[in-house]
């Protein structure tokens, strides 16, 4: 079990947005889902904040978006395509309108309940996107604002990783020629689990 770690959570307010999605990497999340843990570890984010022309906060608050400009720790969860959730974290200080998406994890503990949630038996393929981490962890529209030092679905940040380990590259999906170069996409070099290879 995760320990409550509101204290390590705090952190993340007072980081800009670029910073705490390298604080998050290396992190963990913890499902409970019907009696079973699930467990799997940061290994790709993608960070958007409110002078960003592609981030949901740019044109300021709405109904939608509001979880945004919450308080650092909670999740901001959202549907697209018609079809898939996706997960973030809401970081920086309150009224900000920034968060970190999570595109793609490395399982720890409860694969077994994850590829049966997945249809899939591929451990590479099982949480390598947004969306695929969203079904194998059954992550909905539930989730938003909920404060992650709270089961059951819980957010531990681990210790830092260095920079070394970490690499760069523009974000997935992003289209404006202004922002499609920022280096906002962070990935653990070594991970075998990240949705897209770096180019």
């Amino acid at each position: 079990m995760i320990n409550n770690n509101s204290l390590l959570l705090q952190e993340l307010s007072q980081l800009n947005v670029l910073e705490a999605a390298e604080r998050l990497l290396g992190g963990e999340v913890e499902r409970v889902v019907e009696g079973h843990v699930l467990r799997a570890k940061i290994v790709e984010v993608e960070a958007y904040d409110q002078q960003d022309v592609a981030s949901h906060s740019y044109k300021g608050m709405t109904k939608r978006n509001s979880v945004m400009f919450g308080r650092a720790g909670i999740a901001y969860v959202y549907f697209t395509y018609g079809m898939h959730y996706c997960f973030n974290v809401v970081v920086g200080p309150e009224g900000e309108g920034s968060a970190v998406l999570i595109r793609a994890l490395e399982p720890l503990i409860g694969e077994s309940i994850m590829m049966r949630n997945r249809h899939t038996f591929c451990r590479m393929n099982l949480l390598n996107g947004p969306a695929k981490l969203c079904q194998a962890l059954v992550i909905d529209k539930n989730f938003n604002g909920h404060d992650l030092t709270r089961q059951p679905f819980v957010l531990k940040l681990n210790r830092p990783v260095n920079k070394d380990v970490i690499s760069f590259s523009s974000r997935i999906g992003v289209r404006e020629p202004d922002q499609q170069q920022l280096p906002w996409r962070l990935c653990l070099k070594s991970s075998i689990y990240i949705s897209r290879p770096i180019k």
